[in-house]
This record gives C-alpha cells, structure tokens and sequence, in this order.
C-alpha cells in the first residue's frame, strides 16, 4: 500500500510546459567564490592574438587589393621537423603603392571585404643582400679588380 500511495505523490508533469515556471532561479547558486570578479590590472593592455604578419606581395593586379604570401615554421606532425607553411591572405593597398615581391606588414583591421581583413603597410625588405667594398677579406684589393697592363 505504501509503495502505490508514493506514486500517486509523484506528479510526471513539467512545470515549465506552459511558462509557468520563470528560469531566474534556476541559475548557479550565488557563492562567496561566485561574487568576486576577477579584473586584470588596469595598466595591463589586452591579449590579442596575431596582431599583425609579414609576407611578400605575389599578386598585385587588382584594384586597392595585393595578395601576400606569409611563411611560417611549424613542425611536421609525424616527423617533428620544422617545414615551411604558406598561406595567401588579402590586404587592402588604398593607393596601389605595392608591387609584386615587395615585403608588406598586414596589420589586422575591420573586415573591408569578404576576403580582405588586412590592411598592407610597408616594411624595409628582409634578407637583402647588402654590395660588399670590392676588396679581398684582407681589405686588400682584388687582381681582378686591379687594371690590366697591356703588353706590348
């Protein structure tokens, strides 16, 4: 008798089928650790990631818009070795400025259109190969580079 009398306690039905119940009180359960906001120092800036790149323009045919190719290491996921991976990205070139195999900075922006995030801004070219004085190592002059007496 006391095991039917319990299920006829028990009501199946869902207080929340016809929004009789609100969801306010459902929430987490206010704790001491809850209250305390944590803020970060307010001298502190931001964490943003990946700000700002820097590639090489391979495409610079259309109008206000280049195409950089950006390089990056990253370990190969069997081997472990570092390989190169390339990505093309869009940026916005407003005067036109860039041409192909020149070294852009893509700063992050608003997106100006579906593909175009960045804007391109210049930087002096990396890795260039700077004319060495036409001297020996010793600072001595080269024969080569001495004029040739003509024998008569």
């Amino acid at each position: 008798m006391s095991i039917t009398f319990s299920l006829q306690s028990l009501k199946l039905s869902c207080p929340f089928l016809h929004g009789s119940t609100s969801l306010s009180h459902l929430s987490k359960p206010n704790s001491s650790l809850s209250q305390q906001t944590l803020k970060s120092p307010a001298f502190l800036p931001p964490i943003r990631a990946m700000k700002s790149m820097q590639g090489r323009v391979v495409c610079a045919t259309n109008d206000k818009t280049v195409s950089v190719e950006v390089v990056r290491l990253a370990p190969h996921p069997k081997y472990k070795r570092r390989v190169r991976k390339k990505k093309k990205f869009q940026a916005h070139d407003p005067d036109n400025q860039f041409k192909v195999g020149d070294f852009v900075q893509l700063e992050k922006s608003r997106p100006i259109s579906k593909t175009k995030a960045f804007i391109a801004v210049p930087v002096p070219a990396r890795n260039v190969k700077r004319e060495k004085e036409k001297k020996g190592e010793l600072g001595i002059p080269l024969e080569s580079d001495q004029p040739q007496e003509q024998q008569a």
